[in-house]
């Protein structure tokens, strides 16, 4: 893997961020930049223990973006239990280091000025924050986030609500069988999207569930779903950032 981490001040935490080059890239020739925001790690894992998010941000550097990886579970310590840090984690937290990844990237003479975000399960739900907070982005995709209609943080709004916010094409990906979200969750994030006038895409698949993508974990992963999903999620991307 062709890859760097760096540590990156957020409001006085130190975020590890793992940042993932293509092999031929040139300042002459920068480019597209991704945001990934990963899913919630098994145990107490950071990112160089959870394979998929690993696995994933090299995927996407292969074909031909620079991917940076915050950490976002950084404001506790990395043996603290995940479910804790998923009971206190706040929304405006969470926008503060996507900020911090977005500036990361544009401050890279490697990338370009076309910067999208990409997440999974807690990280499909923060590619939908990120695209409501971060001005420029050029593309959101989202692979299976629930909770989108709850706020995570007393005093914030829902994700949800924030539609109107959002200024790139979005593409959402979904397992039938899942239950967060529920083929009516994914309904409802549809309308909010359709209602304030954002162009989208949402693709559904039979016989998946939650976490579809997650080969790591074989009770779950699909590779059919897995792979149409991939091919359509690299279709939109280059659509979106290199067209």
């Amino acid at each position: 893997m062709n890859h760097k981490i760096e540590i990156i001040d957020v409001l006085g935490s130190e975020m590890e961020t793992f940042l993932f080059y293509p092999n031929d890239i040139t300042a002459a020739q920068p480019a597209p930049g991704l945001i990934l925001i990963q899913h919630i790690p098994v145990g107490h894992a950071g990112i160089e223990n959870d394979t998929f998010t690993l696995e994933t941000a090299s995927r996407l550097a292969q074909n031909g973006y620079v991917v940076a990886v915050p950490f976002i579970f950084h404001w506790w310590p990395k043996s603290e239990d995940i479910q804790l840090k998923r009971s206190r984690s706040r929304d405006d937290w969470m926008v503060a280091d996507m900020q911090a990844a977005y500036e990361r990237l544009r401050r890279d003479d490697y990338v370009s000025e076309d910067i999208g975000i990409v997440g999974h399960c807690w990280g499909g739900r923060g590619a939908w924050l990120g695209a409501c907070h971060l001005r420029g982005l050029k593309a959101c995709a989202m692979f299976y986030g629930g909770r989108i209609q709850q706020p995570l943080g007393e005093g914030l709004q829902a994700p949800i609500s924030l539609a109107a916010n959002i200024q790139c094409p979005v593409a959402g990906f979904y397992g039938l069988d899942d239950k967060s979200p529920s083929p009516d969750d994914v309904q409802e994030y549809e309308e909010a999207l359709g209602n304030a006038g954002i162009s989208y895409e949402f693709h559904r698949y039979e016989n998946a569930g939650h976490a579809f993508q997650n080969f790591p974990m074989p009770e779950r992963y699909n590779e059919k779903a897995s792979e149409d999903a991939w091919k359509k999620l690299l279709a939109f991307l280059e659509q979106n950032l290199k067209g």
